[in-house]
């Protein structure tokens, strides 16, 4: 189960993709909308710091993403970016539906391990998510859909045993399929950049490696910092300092990964404090130390 990472000031919760050592960071769950969430709001408002696909088997009913309600239909695919709310617009109807729910952190997929999350846009098998700020939505060819639950249900089986011979490297490729198969139904091309954001992307990458907050990132662009941070989250659904921590972890991600460098030089280089505060933030990121995710990755 997700936990529960920080809740916003509008009492949204936000919820951190559970961490699982030897095990690839991608969960698959028949969604059950019958079940009880009392820790949710009675819309079952909530967000992720991870992005998530949903296929819907049986449409019935309507979720709310952001603050526009989506309909759900036979065959849908949802993409809901990072940070972006979801809730549920009429909650009756969709005890008649069947879903399914992937939710995975991009370390789950090779080709994605070290992109930057500033650079999702333009990543391919990501077309779903960045079709627009709130993600995007298509609809699976009803000749395919059978194929679809085939590959969740397969996804899913490998998930359940991570010590099986080929486990991780199984889960990979159909995590990767699904994804294709997502992408195919993005509409012909990205959304159009948001200059002011795509500003904030260029700074933040610029910047990161340094100790730069997300006031020092808004005074260089000529904002405030309140301001500059809720214009990135109605554009974006994720604030300023999400950014920056996102690009600064996927950074300490790749360096434990692929070197030996102590937690201090990682700390150092990706513009945390020292090694006590980098601990402390990948901990509250993903629910495990730096060293024991190392140990699990190179296992």
């Amino acid at each position: 189960m997700a936990r529960l990472r920080t809740v916003r000031p509008d009492g949204t919760p936000v919820y951190r993709h559970p961490t699982r050592p030897g095990v690839p960071p991608v969960q698959v769950t028949r969604v059950d909308f019958d079940e009880d969430h009392p820790h949710l709001p009675p819309d079952h408002r909530h967000a992720h710091d991870f992005l998530v696909l949903v296929y819907i088997e049986q449409g019935g009913g309507a979720v709310t993403l952001g603050s526009q309600d989506t309909p759900l239909h036979d065959g849908d695919v949802h993409a809901v970016p990072p940070g972006q709310a979801i809730g549920a617009a009429e909650i009756a109807d969709l005890r008649h539906s069947r879903a399914w729910s992937v939710a995975f952190m991009p370390d789950a997929v090779p080709s994605l391990a070290s992109v930057s999350p500033l650079a999702w846009a333009h990543h391919p098998l990501l077309a779903l998510f960045a079709s627009g700020p709130d993600g995007a939505s298509g609809n699976v060819p009803v000749a395919e859909r059978r194929q679809w639950s085939a590959w969740l249900s397969e996804l899913a089986d490998e998930l359940a045993e991570p010590g099986r011979l080929g486990a991780r490297d199984a889960a990979s490729a159909l995590l990767t399929r699904i994804l294709v198969g997502a992408a195919r139904l993005a509409p012909s091309g990205p959304a159009p950049p948001d200059p002011l954001v795509m500003r904030v992307f260029d700074e933040i990458e610029s910047t990161f490696r340094d100790p730069v907050s997300a006031a020092d990132v808004a005074r260089t662009l000529g904002y405030t910092p309140g301001y500059l941070t809720t214009v990135v989250r109605e554009r974006t659904g994720r604030t300023l300092l999400d950014w920056i921590t996102e690009r600064r972890m996927t950074e300490v991600r790749r360096m434990l990964r692929d070197t030996d460098l102590p937690l201090g030089v990682v700390a150092s280089r990706t513009g945390l404090r020292d090694a006590t505060y980098l601990v402390r933030r990948f901990k509250d990121r993903y629910g495990i130390t730096p060293d024991r995710w190392r140990r699990s990755e190179r296992a």
